[in-house]
């Protein structure tokens, strides 16, 4: 994503193409910006479990349920969030997300009972889900479609330094200042990013304004038949179980059991399991640079990919699991790293999605696929803290609960894989022979 538009890009790209540039950039980094703090707000918890415990007075499922709820308001948002940004357009859409992720965050900070806690939770959720996906479509209105798996993954990467602060900063505010400080304070930072949004961001470039949408389309009709549209692509439903199966062990590990599954099964100080979840955050930026580039210039290697870090990702999910007492730090270390690869490996849901749908329909089709990795998560938190009461927190049962989502969503993907693909070549051929028949 360079500062300006070169030669090559300028000759790449398709009509109607936005050009790109600096200004694209600063506009992107704005909505960006929304994203990065909606992340830390919705990881803050990760690194509060323990100290939630204590102030609610709740046992493991009672606190996964915060988690829970969260993501399935997120989840269930996903496909009208995508509808109002094709209708509204994202500066809308983002206006009323980090309205209602501020507030949930500040309601959050001063929640004394555990209903309280929970609808505040819920009204972050709603917020958040309303972020991703904007800035998706932000990047696909003001850069060069070439460029999208790029700037998909940049926008991941931003969200994962929302994560970095969470674990590096707010668990230190909240053994400092205390819990309302911490969150309080942390909701300041929502204020700053609606200001700058309603100042400076802007929709589109000048120029590229999407064609509005007929009378027609509006109605309870419509809003079946895009998402009918959308789902009948086989990249959309390709996308929606590489997401699901990519994204949810780390999202689990980080959100909320990593934490308490480092401290009280491996038998490490806060200060070290904290220094790990750093480092899967660390890891998940690494990564995601090299497979936005990989994607960007091997389109081919999107499966491998994806498959490859699933495969991974079991292997070292499963020697923890089952090494016989504390397993060795140079084994927790290299499961962290590998944890950092699935969020990147999940940005590659929406490489099969992009192309599967016309510009009218991109944040239709972006719902879907989000709700996957998110679906997997809601399942899979619920389902460690249920396992941890009934076995008296027996970590080898309740984290075996990942294998079960993982090994679906493959058989998902494998079955999916040959029709998305043959979908995808008939598109570039209908493409190549519309432009030979269409005057310069």
């Amino acid at each position: 994503m360079s500062s300006a538009s070169s030669p090559s890009d300028s000759a790449l790209r398709l009509p109607g193409d936005p050009p790109g540039g600096r200004r694209a950039v600063a506009v992107w980094c704005i909505g960006v910006s929304v994203y990065f703090v909606a992340v830390i707000f919705r990881t803050s918890l990760g690194v509060a479990g323990l100290d939630a415990v204590e102030r609610f007075d709740i046992n493991a499922s009672a606190l996964s349920t915060f988690s829970i709820l969260q993501l399935l308001v997120y989840a269930g948002m996903q496909i009208p969030v995508g509808l109002m940004v094709d209708r509204l357009g994202t500066k809308k859409v983002l206006t009323i997300g980090v309205v209602l992720f501020t507030l949930g965050q500040l309601g959050f900070a001063f929640s004394s009972s555990y209903g309280t806690a929970l609808v505040s939770r819920a009204l972050l959720g709603c917020g958040d889900a309303m972020t991703f996906i904007s800035v998706l479509r932000l990047g696909t209105r003001w850069f060069p479609a070439r460029r999208g798996p790029l700037v998909a993954q940049l926008a991941g990467l931003v969200g994962m330094a929302g994560n970095l602060v969470s674990t590096l900063v707010i668990a230190r505010l909240l053994h400092g200042i205390g819990w309302e400080a911490a969150f309080a304070g942390s909701a300041v930072a929502g204020v700053v990013v609606l200001v700058l949004m309603l100042l400076f961001l802007k929709d589109h470039p000048e120029g590229y304004a999407a064609p509005p949408l007929p009378a027609s389309h509006k109605g309870a009709a419509y809003v079946r038949a895009q998402i009918s549209a959308a789902w009948r692509e086989p990249g959309t439903r390709l996308g929606l179980w590489v997401h699901f199966t990519t994204q949810f062990p780390a999202m689990v590990f980080l959100l909320l059991w990593g934490l308490p599954f480092l401290v009280e099964a491996q038998g490490l100080s806060r200060g070290t399991a904290g220094e790990l979840l750093t480092l899967v955050v660390l890891s998940n930026m690494t990564v995601g640079l090299v497979y936005g580039q990989v994607v960007a210039r091997h389109h081919s290697a999107r499966l491998p990919l994806a498959l490859g870090t699933v495969a991974a990702t079991a292997v070292l999910w499963a020697l923890p699991v089952v090494w016989p007492g504390q397993a060795p730090m140079w084994l927790l270390v290299v499961m962290c790293v590998v944890l950092g690869a699935c969020g990147p490996a999940s940005m590659i849901g929406f490489d099969f999605a992009r192309p599967a749908n016309p510009p009218e329909r991109q944040g239709t089709a972006s719902g879907i696929v989000n709700m996957g990795g998110f679906v997997a998560s809601m399942t899979t938190l619920l389902a460690v803290g249920v396992l941890l009461d009934a076995t008296g927190d027996d970590y080898r049962i309740a984290f075996s609960a990942v294998f079960v989502l993982q090994a679906f969503g493959v058989g998902q993907i494998l079955r999916l894989r040959k029709r998305a693909a043959r979908a995808e070549r008939e598109r570039v051929v209908a493409s190549r022979v519309t432009s030979v028949h269409v005057p310069a």
